[in-house]
């Protein structure tokens, strides 16, 4: 009789903890994203995790939304397709907010306003100034970003397209291109970090082509978008977002 009375109690608080585990159990978010665009998002080589302004944000929304995080790592190219196709829910992958991207996605409200620079060797700085400066010039740029559709504006360059923002600027540095057009925080970090290439290139003072990043999910998508803004202004209103903001861009 005790061993029945045994057996039944474990079951009972089996039941229990399985209860218990299935009402705190969290849905997860798939987070697409191209890491390769830091400081937004990269791939840490010393704890081999995703890390990044968009990285950390995209956690912290999710968590005040209510979801757990998977990060998928894929081409920037393919981040909107596998979105419409259900492969991902979210892109967070420094995605400018632009009217054609708006067609294909909706937007959450935007986290970061950005533009675009050009960055040059220190040897052509003196005549490379500006996009003008650029015309019928080799320039390097990320395939699918705002900077490639910059480029392909100049008369008579030539753009080149890399899969990689890394890939851009060695090209630059090998002399396969006259200048690189991306987002300028990225081309800033990128010089803080590798400190033999600043020696040899120049980011360029101006700015164009101010655009805000938001994170996208499936058009249509009204459910997933507002509980994304909510967890957004949550995280905003708190001291979580101004430290995330200053780990990443604090002078």
């Amino acid at each position: 009789m005790n061993l029945r009375k045994a057996l039944f109690a474990l079951g009972t608080a089996a039941l229990c903890t399985t209860a218990f585990t299935n009402a705190v159990a969290r849905d997860v978010l798939r987070v697409g994203t191209e890491p390769t665009f830091a400081p937004f998002e990269y791939l840490d080589s010393a704890t081999k995790t995703y890390a990044g302004y968009d990285m950390d944000l995209i956690r912290a929304v999710a968590d005040k939304a209510g979801y757990d995080v998977e990060i998928i790592n894929m081409g920037f190219d393919a981040l909107i397709p596998a979105l419409s196709s259900g492969t991902i829910d979210v892109i967070a992958a420094g995605v400018s907010i632009t009217e054609e991207r708006a067609k294909r996605v909706d937007f959450t409200t935007p986290y970061y306003t950005t533009g675009l620079s050009i960055l040059v060797r220190k040897t052509d700085a003196g005549t490379l100034k500006t996009m003008k400066d650029l015309e019928g010039k080799r320039i390097a740029v990320q395939i699918g970003t705002t900077g490639a559709e910059k480029a392909k504006s100049i008369s008579g360059a030539k753009v080149v397209s890399f899969n990689t923002t890394s890939d851009a600027f060695m090209d630059l540095a090998q002399g396969g291109c006259d200048a690189v057009i991306l987002d300028r925080p990225v081309i800033a970090y990128f010089l803080k970090n590798q400190p033999r290439a600043a020696k040899r290139v120049q980011l360029q003072p101006g700015v164009e082509d101010a655009a805000d990043f938001g994170f996208a999910v499936k058009k249509g998508n009204a459910e997933l978008l507002q509980k994304l803004n909510a967890g957004l202004k949550a995280v905003n209103d708190s001291d979580e977002g101004k430290k995330i903001f200053e780990k990443y861009f604090a002078e």
